[in-house]
């Protein structure tokens, strides 16, 4: 049934890089790589039944598929190397002085506007947003590390 959608695709020509089909499925051609645009239709790439756009086929469905795999469970070490990462990316730290006790203000000489920064930061590395009245209390990695632990249900 896919073959005969994707077929139908085919010979329908709504725009040149826009193929509309009877199920309202709609295959651009032009969104996917060049690279990718030459894998058959069918499974059988010799056959009459693959169809041609031009000079090239069109993608398989598979190339348009995501697919997502499982992340390996937190611990407070994983936590840590990461908290750690995005500090040394941070512009304004000195990657040679930063320790797991160094106070953004006291130590490090950031502001205020800096330690938001590294909260939002923080937030797009871990997935989940921090209150701002939580994020006023994080002033070290090490509180951090311990907030998404807690956050997280990590607890070694």
């Amino acid at each position: 049934m896919a073959a005969r959608v994707l077929q139908q695709c085919v010979r329908s020509y709504a725009r040149p890089s826009l193929r509309l089909c009877s199920g309202g499925l709609a295959v651009r051609a032009a969104a996917v790589p060049a690279a990718t645009l030459h894998r058959p239709l069918s499974s059988a790439a010799g056959s009459r039944r693959t169809r041609w756009v031009g000079q090239r086929r069109i993608p398989s469905l598979g190339v348009l598929c995501r697919q997502y795999g499982d992340l390996p469970p937190l611990t407070l070490e994983t936590i840590k190397d990461r908290v750690m990462y995005v500090l040394k990316l941070y512009d304004k730290i000195n990657p040679e002085k930063l320790q797991t006790s160094s106070h953004f203000m006291k130590d490090m000489g950031l502001d205020s506007l800096d330690q938001v920064e590294i909260i939002m930061a923080m937030e797009d590395e871990f997935g989940f947003e921090i209150p701002d009245a939580e994020a006023e209390k994080l002033m070290t990695p090490e509180e951090i590390v311990q907030y998404i632990a807690d956050k997280k249900d990590v607890y070694e």
